[in-house]
């Protein structure tokens, strides 16, 4: 039986830990958290000192494993919903390019069309792309060279001077 409302004990105060998060108490949750998780061991101890030591160990798992499932299932609830940012929406044409469409620019030139601080956007046959200047600034209306592509930034160069 002291087995049985130690078990209730800590259940009940990983529970009250969990809202300590979304309810407002000053601490207030957190106290009374501790404070059964620390009489739901007492209760295992009082049964025997293996029994105490097992009710520790039981508590040491159930608090975390409680934590991980609230928060696992948070996002699926109504109230998590409602709580819970959603991430940004992206259109299907919104991708970003992929490594092996930018390594084709690599030697192609296009025109800066909003300055280079050393990073700005550049247009290549039609397509806008974001670029950094190997130099610092570009003005807008330069010709420019892609020079080296890692990842998905393409690194420019002045071809020419435009006047």
């Amino acid at each position: 039986m002291w087995l049985a409302l130690g078990i209730i004990l800590i259940i009940t105060g990983a529970f009250l830990l969990v809202l300590e998060v979304f309810i407002p108490s000053f601490g207030l949750l957190s106290v009374c958290a501790i404070t059964s998780i620390v009489a739901g061991v007492w209760l295992f101890f009082k049964v025997g000192v293996v029994a105490g030591w097992i009710g520790v160990g039981v508590s040491v798992v159930l608090v975390p494993v409680t934590w991980i499932i609230a928060y696992r299932m948070l996002p699926k609830t109504r109230f998590g919903k409602s709580v819970i940012l959603a991430g940004p929406k992206r259109d299907k044409g919104d991708a970003i390019a992929d490594t092996d469409s930018l390594k084709d620019l690599l030697g192609k030139t296009g025109v800066v069309i909003s300055p280079l601080r050393p990073v700005g956007m550049c247009e290549f046959s039609g397509n806008r792309y974001e670029c950094v200047a190997e130099t610092g600034f570009v003005e807008n209306d330069k010709t420019v060279k892609v020079i080296h592509v890692e990842e998905t930034q393409l690194t420019v160069r002045i071809v020419e001077d435009n006047k």
